[in-house]
């Protein structure tokens, strides 16, 4: 089987650009003559790809002096165990919204480490609305509150965040970084996995205030604490460096677009090619989050049978569409249409969606 078009949801599809370049270097980076991945990380050459990559993640982002980029191993997973590891002290406790699969598992983590507060579910709801975060139950003791910004399981996403005042706001944004304009000033820490807008699986970027390092017990063990990476600069041991060389490449490709911009326009252009395929189907298609919450990058929807939705995903694997099966959790389909997904790619299938409603409706 050959896939022409990538909707998997992570680790999801890369520019087609950015992989003819790494492809073109990969036995000889800059004539070198020898791979990014033999080289050290101590050199000038990856020196140079590593701290680029830094600065262009703080001009896209408009970050301030005020926050540090770091790069981690680990993936976002290990960043539930992290945040309360370093963030979440004596004395204080952790509020989570729960909006999903992902946050339910950062919370669980959280409550191996300390005191955690479930300040707001979207369980009621089965997880296809974000809940409302516009009257968290915020107290001083609160060490931070952590959200995730878009949920890929369901297919939910925060069109706007809570204000916590002084309580830091921890988010992840693993699956929706950089795929549309957002202010960073209101966050103290976004940690996000690179395997969906960004590069390849193997390294998480973490965004956090320069404040909140000064808060990090020293019994954390070095590999583990925030502050001994940001003081080395993400060098304290040797980085998945051929995911931070993808990432960089990713980075000045997202660049050419127009930036974050011209990424977040494009992206709700391809969102709502497919949703207006849904909502004009006469109830053959069914999106499955809220339309309020819904998502511009994991776009989840049901046909209106068991069979024809078995059939539909037969289909749309013969016709090379990779990747529109639903997670375990939530079943269904879902198009995962991140940052490297074309117009054009959304656009055949919101033609096969619609030719296959007429031939089955």
């Amino acid at each position: 089987m050959v896939y022409r078009y990538n909707f998997n949801a992570g680790p999801g599809a890369l520019p087609k650009e950015v992989l003819e370049e790494a492809q073109a270097e990969l036995q000889s980076f800059q004539g070198m003559g020898a791979s990014i991945m033999e080289i050290s990380h101590r050199s000038k050459a990856y020196e140079a790809i590593h701290f680029e990559a830094q600065q262009l993640i703080r001009e896209l982002m408009g970050l301030s002096q005020d926050y540090e980029v770091l790069f981690l191993h680990g993936g976002a997973s290990l960043q539930f165990s992290m945040v309360p590891l370093n963030f979440l002290t004596e004395g204080k406790a952790a509020g989570y919204v729960h909006c999903g699969t992902w946050s339910g598992k950062a919370w669980q983590e959280a409550g191996k480490i300390g005191e955690t507060r479930l300040l707001a579910s979207g369980m009621e709801t089965g997880f296809k609305q974000m809940p409302d975060l516009s009257r968290l139950p915020l107290s001083g003791d609160m060490a931070y509150v952590h959200l995730i910004s878009n949920e890929t399981i369901g297919g939910i996403q925060c069109h706007s965040f809570p204000d916590t005042g002084e309580v830091p706001l921890v988010v992840d944004m693993s699956s929706d970084i950089f795929s549309r304009p957002i202010d960073a000033t209101p966050f103290s820490f976004i940690y996000a996995g690179a395997q969906k807008n960004l590069g390849p699986a193997g390294v998480t970027i973490a965004i956090v205030r320069r404040s909140l390092l000064e808060c990090i017990p020293d019994t954390i063990p070095d590999i583990l604490s925030y502050r001994i990476h940001a003081k080395h600069r993400s060098l304290y041991n040797t980085p998945p460096v051929f995911s931070i060389y993808m990432v960089n490449l990713v980075l000045k490709w997202i660049v050419k677009q127009g930036g974050v911009q011209g990424i977040g326009a494009r992206n709700r252009q391809k969102a709502d090619l497919l949703y207006n395929v849904l909502d004009n189907s006469g109830g053959f298609y069914e999106g499955l989050a809220y339309k309020d919450n819904r998502s511009i990058m994991n776009v989840t929807f049901r046909a209106h049978n068991p069979e024809i939705e078995n059939r539909l995903l037969d289909e749309l694997e013969q016709e090379g569409f990779l990747g529109l099966k639903g997670h375990r959790d939530a079943g269904h389909l879902r198009a995962s249409i991140y940052n490297a997904v074309t117009y054009e790619q959304c656009k055949a299938l919101s033609d096969f969606l619609i030719g296959f409603q007429r031939s089955n409706g």
